[in-house]
């Protein structure tokens, strides 16, 4: 069956540099002062974003210290980008066209609803935007910076609010980058516990009932006629297409997920009964194996 990320494309933006920063008290990811934005097409090694991100959920599940957690945070940013928090979470990316936003049932805000302009202060920690609102209408003024400008064309088709989570000043909080992450890892061990754990029927249950929280809002695309004819899916934000991305995998039979079996790492096997994330991981568990035995 062809996967339905075949001759796709999409379009995020990532930056060569970030740093963590304290403000009141909460720990945010945000842009280096210097940082140089890229637009680039996620879903080209979409499937290494999703092994990345399953392996920072382990970190986080294990109870690693933060510190290291933060360092690999920072190099999956540098590597994909920010997840774009600010416009996964709400019931659309358009909400700047409204004067509150909606949002469906989440790990991180309770509030069902919340004046737009609140809910923007959540992810701009430093600094005051210069976003006027009158009812649905939003004017946004970024004249200021020339490289933000230049991002602001390119990007003129997408959302206001996905253009907005691509400038300086956006940040996205630890401990709910950190929960998402663990969310993600959680799923896949449910998934790997259902199937390869205990048969006891309660226990079993439990399991279908923790996967069926796994879920999000859905994406829409289209289709263009470059070379061939593409599907360009409208992911407005990066934790939307490696859900995406992640739901394919691990519904794969022929290359499915699985735990290395020496380094506990997850990866994409080649074949299905493959246990190791490389020869080198299989060489190591048998010269471990071979020297327990002869004790």
């Amino acid at each position: 069956m062809r996967s339905i990320f075949d001759n796709s494309s999409s379009q995020w933006v990532r930056y060569d540099s970030y740093i963590w920063q304290e403000t009141d008290g909460k720990l945010y990811l945000m842009l280096a002062e210097n940082a140089k934005p890229e637009i680039y097409d996620p879903l080209k090694n979409g499937k290494q974003a999703v092994i990345d991100a399953l392996n920072i959920g382990r970190l986080c599940m294990s109870k690693k210290p933060d510190d290291i957690i933060r360092e690999a945070i920072l190099e999956f940013a540098q590597n994909y980008g920010m997840l774009g928090l600010m416009t996964a979470l709400p019931t659309t990316a358009n909400f700047m066209d409204y004067e509150y936003v909606y949002l469906p049932k989440n790990r991180f805000i309770k509030a069902e609803t919340m004046a737009t302009e609140e809910y923007l202060a959540l992810f701009f920690p430093n600094e005051k935007l210069e976003v006027t609102k009158q009812g649905i209408e939003s004017k946004w003024d970024i004249t200021n910076d020339r490289t933000m400008i230049a991002l602001a064309m390119a990007m003129s088709g997408k959302p206001t609010a996905m253009n907005m989570s691509f400038q300086r000043g956006y940040a996205e909080r630890f401990d709910w980058l950190k929960q998402q992450f663990t969310d993600w890892i959680f799923i896949f061990s449910t998934s790997l516990l259902y199937y390869e754990g205990s048969d006891d029927e309660e226990t079993k249950e439990l399991f279908r009932q923790a996967m069926s929280a796994f879920d999000g809002n859905a994406p829409t695309y289209h289709i263009e006629l470059r070379d061939k004819p593409t599907i360009v899916w409208d992911f407005h934000s990066l934790l939307l297409m490696i859900q995406m991305m992640f739901s394919t995998m691990l519904t794969d039979e022929k290359n499915p997920l699985r735990l290395c079996k020496h380094c506990n790492k997850v990866f994409e096997a080649k074949r299905p009964d493959n246990l190791f994330c490389s020869a080198e991981c299989k060489n190591r568990f048998n010269v471990y194996k071979s020297r327990n035995k002869d004790k």
